[in-house]
């Protein structure tokens, strides 16, 4: 099916078959226009642009961008709740919500236009990666503050599509609609994605058999490791959908199902950066750093160089005009030092999933055990695998750690189904007990 669906590709967006100069022209036009609307419009870009000395009159080329100050999510908390706004707030048609687990949550708007520009790209995300008009389309993301649920909502039903809104949780449920429903395409995160063939599982269905072709999974990092896990368990492309509530939402970026390679950044909306997460500094594409992202059309929430914490490098363009980035390593907040190697909870993934015999769930903990890291990683059993492998599998997991990773970490290899599932929301895999350093990096 994966073919058939992408050679079907119709007429796509002049913007997608553009030439670089064409799309860079594009960019410096809207940039510049941003620029000057933040300055206008939002104290704290006036002051910070003032503090940095730079004026958006300053931007001549692409490059200059670089002298303009970044933006995090501390500025964004500190502006609480409608501070950053860019219009008045009696024109925001809608607002959205981080978490705010570990503090304030961090408040976005939208205009009617801003909610119709989402919709688009949402939808140009999901006929990227093969979602076809008069597909039934079941959306397991979270409703409500989070914008995952009411992001690929609209952007299905502006593609054309029927939409089964059965946000997170109520597994059994879940399985009955896509049985009964027989969607073509399921959004959700790719850790719930593995509930639900595990609970195909339990009830002894083939989940191969179950109709979605298109699975489009976002809102977490996830590994090629566990691409290749979902669709062994399945009849469906595993496509990876990229976003951030602090920027619109999902369909930031997505992968497109003919080549799968890393999503597609809509570089008509929103330009890229590649920063040292130490230094600052902008990297050249091709080089591992920290995802920055300026958004170029947003009109109640534009943010400049917001950095994202993610982890990718920029790629060059492949089914698309536009630049992809690579697989989201982890977050550079997420980055575990572990007796001074750099861990990434993905790396722990790969080998988990890579390890014949283990279901693809695990959690870490990491510990100080007098003056040393510990670390304890627990994974459990697939489901039919024999209970007495349990210290081979440790033993192979550990020194497979120890060999790619350079860390040594306790095994504890659990029954099936004993590492809890989360039904909503992100999974968490990581805990990490030790006390907090200060706070090291560009503020």
């Amino acid at each position: 099916m994966a073919g058939t669906r992408a050679q079907l590709r119709g007429a796509l967006h002049p913007i997608e078959t553009a030439s670089v100069d064409e799309i860079r022209a594009l960019q410096q036009s809207r940039l510049q226009t941003v620029l000057t609307r933040v300055y206008a419009q939002v104290p704290h870009y006036r002051e910070a642009f003032t503090q940095a000395g730079v004026h958006p009159s300053e931007l001549r080329e692409l490059s200059d961008l670089a002298r303009f100050p970044l933006t995090t999510k501390a500025d964004l908390r500190r502006h609480y709740p409608f501070g950053m706004f860019a219009v008045p707030r009696e024109e925001v048609v809608r607002v959205h919500a981080s978490s705010g687990t570990t503090g304030k949550p961090t408040v976005v708007g939208y205009t009617q236009r801003d909610i119709d520009t989402w919709a688009d790209l949402v939808a140009r995300s999901i006929y990227a990666c093969g979602g076809r008009p008069g597909d039934i389309v079941h959306i397991a993301y979270g409703y409500g503050l989070f914008t995952g649920g009411l992001g690929a909502h609209y952007g299905a039903e502006r593609l054309g599509c029927t939409v089964v809104p059965m946000s997170g949780g109520q597994t059994e449920k879940q399985l009955q609609l896509i049985t009964d429903f027989k969607p073509d395409v399921i959004m959700v995160t790719p850790s719930y994605m593995l509930t639900l063939l595990d609970a195909c599982t339990r009830q002894g269905i083939d989940s191969r058999t179950l109709s979605p072709q298109v699975g489009i999974f976002g809102a977490e990092p996830w590994t090629d490791a566990m691409r290749q896990e979902i669709e062994s368990r399945s009849a469906m492309d595993a496509l990876d959908i990229f976003g951030l509530s602090e920027v619109m939402g999902p369909g930031v970026a997505c992968e497109c199902i003919e080549s799968k390679d890393g999503p597609v950044i809509w570089e008509d909306h929103f330009y890229p950066e590649i920063l040292d997460p130490i230094t600052g500094a902008v990297l050249p594409d091709g080089e591992l750093g920290e995802l920055v992202l300026t958004s170029l059309t947003k009109e109640a929430f534009p943010v400049v160089r917001y950095r994202t914490r993610d982890l990718t490098r920029l790629l060059p363009p492949t089914s698309r005009s536009m630049r992809r980035i690579g697989k989201i390593t982890g977050r550079s907040d997420d980055m575990l030092i572990i007796r001074g190697v750099n861990v990434f909870p993905t790396q722990i993934e790969e080998i988990v999933c890579a390890t014949p015999g283990l279901a693809p769930h695990y959690l870490i903990f990491v510990d100080k055990d007098g003056h040393l890291d510990r670390v304890v990683v627990h994974v459990e059993l697939r489901e039919g695998s024999s209970t007495t492998a349990r210290g081979s599998l440790a033993a192979s997991v550990r020194a497979r750690i120890k060999t790619l990773i350079g860390i040594s970490a306790e095994v504890e290899v659990l029954d099936p189904q004993a590492i809890e599932r989360v039904v909503q929301g992100k999974a968490v895999r990581v805990f990490d007990r030790r006390p907090k350093p200060p706070e090291k990096g560009v503020p």
